[in-house]
């Protein structure tokens, strides 16, 4: 299903341009115009769903099925030290394109532009109040 006002969709249907890495009958992949490292790829399905939340299993199956055959295409081609695979859902998440992707972003040392943050709270967070969160996870997701 396309969505004629999703800029992903208009790039599956060739109305317009993109520079593509693969594509089968799920999943359409493509190089990202922002570059943040050489060969940041883009791998999105077909089908438009809006964000993780709204993916049906068959379509996230498809999708990340893909991702190492991708991801070990970017690997021959520059090898890259490592590679970052992300996917941010919702707009304080950073997302601004609503149609479900994946970045692929190759990594090539410490300074090669992309620059993500992970602070820890370990310490607020006692065995205890691990267990219960991961027990409220756990009843949500087999309710």
């Amino acid at each position: 299903m396309i969505h004629e006002d999703c800029i992903f969709c208009k790039i599956i249907n060739g109305d317009i341009p993109s520079a593509k890495v693969y594509e089968d009958n799920d999943v359409y992949a493509f190089l990202d115009i922002s570059q943040v490292t050489k060969g940041h790829t883009l791998v999105i399905p077909k089908t438009h769903v809006k964000d993780i939340y709204q993916t049906p299993e068959e379509v996230a199956s498809n999708l990340f099925a893909q991702i190492p055959k991708i991801s070990k295409g970017i690997k021959e081609a520059f090898q890259p030290e490592g590679i970052n695979i992300l996917s941010n859902t919702g707009e304080v998440a950073g997302q601004s394109v609503f149609h479900l992707h994946i970045h692929l972003i190759p990594r090539y040392g410490k300074e090669d532009g992309f620059k993500p943050t992970w602070e820890t709270h370990s310490e607020d967070y006692t065995q205890e109040v691990l267990q219960s969160i991961a027990k409220n996870i756990h009843e949500k997701i087999h309710n």
